[in-house]
């Protein structure tokens, strides 16, 4: 289905259970993906669950406004969602980008959510230079360009270079160059520290063993600013756990879903 929010359509997908009044897990994806980032962990779930999904402004099924956007903007996608499908006391998944979305989304609107994964993400993921330069290379060069170097950060070395690895490869190259731009530039002007610190609510950090664009311990640090949370490291994956290890990261979820009380 398609969610208008300020002129921007978003594409969004509901499995499952097709009610509101379902308990609901809702994901949110990285940079460079899109909402089958998650088709690996979805079969493995629960009966029983509304799962919602959705495609970041600039990825996948969505529109693609011109860059640079904001984190602010993210949020308030992520939102307008959630109240177009009558979304509240959601367990919510955000993954890199979709962590720092799930985190101000939580600080936000602490309607929508009741429990919070933040997966491979941090408060705060690299320097606004780091991220102008990769909107450089973009800008300049293509994805294309840069594929290889983020295939790299996004899995172990089991993984990489596995003829698995090319659909994720395609994937990403295939993300719109001005939909890459304007979410790094997103990124590059977010730090969550302070406000994340403020959260109250079940929080589940999940890390990357081999994790080359948020590490473990920084994984670790973000969580840890919230009282009462859990740490799983899953060992031998990158960047994106429920890409390369489906099976184990489900394996984490449904539990914190019954340690939260979700199913």
């Amino acid at each position: 289905m398609k969610i208008n929010r300020d002129g921007v359509a978003l594409h969004a997908r509901v499995d499952g259970v097709d009610d509101p009044a379902a308990p609901t897990i809702m994901f949110a994806n990285s940079l460079g993906t899109t909402l089958h980032l998650w088709d690996g962990v979805v079969p493995l779930l629960p009966a029983g669950l509304r799962i919602v999904r959705y495609d970041m402004r600039g990825h996948g099924q969505s529109d693609v406004p011109d860059a640079p956007y904001t984190m602010g903007q993210l949020i308030s996608d992520a939102a307008a969602i959630c109240d177009a499908l009558d979304v509240r006391d959601a367990l919510f998944v955000g993954l890199s980008v979709g962590g720092m979305v799930a985190q101000g989304l939580a600080i936000k609107r602490p309607d929508i959510i009741r429990a919070l994964v933040l997966s491979n993400t941090a408060a705060k993921i690299g320097s606004p230079q780091m991220w102008q330069d990769r909107i450089d290379t973009v800008n300049s060069k293509g994805l294309a360009a840069m594929a290889d170097g983020v295939m790299q950060r996004w899995f172990g070395r089991d993984f990489y270079g596995t003829p698995a690895m090319a659909p994720w490869q395609d994937m990403l190259v295939a993300t719109p160059a001005q939909g890459y731009a304007g979410t790094c530039a997103a990124i590059a002007g977010t730090d969550f520290y302070t406000p994340t610190s403020g959260l109250r609510l079940p929080t589940l950090g999940i890390a990357g063993a081999d994790d080359g664009a948020t590490p473990p311990d920084l994984v670790r640090e973000t969580v840890d600013l919230i009282p009462g949370s859990q740490f799983r490291l899953i060992p031998r994956v990158g960047h994106l756990p429920c890409a390369e290890d489906p099976a184990g990261y489900a394996t984490i979820l449904n539990q914190f879903l019954k340690d939260t009380g979700h199913v």
